[in-house]
């Protein structure tokens, strides 16, 4: 699986937040999250005719 968040940022973001440490598994599954997000909005691109996935084509129902 390809990593599609950027580790230094994810690790530097949460320790600035929070004081805490980030285990590689967290990236992992912040990647899967962003792989599924584009999939999606691939998916919803296609169903309107487009070629550009648009903002509003990424759905985020977990926020």
């Amino acid at each position: 699986m390809d990593i599609l968040v950027v580790t230094s940022k994810v690790k530097k973001y949460i320790k600035e937040k929070s004081e805490m440490n980030t285990s590689a598994e967290t990236i992992d599954v912040l990647s899967k999250a962003v792989e599924k997000l584009c999939l999606k909005g691939i998916e919803s691109a296609k169903a309107d005719g487009r070629k550009t996935v648009m903002a509003r084509d990424i759905i985020i129902d977990h926020i």
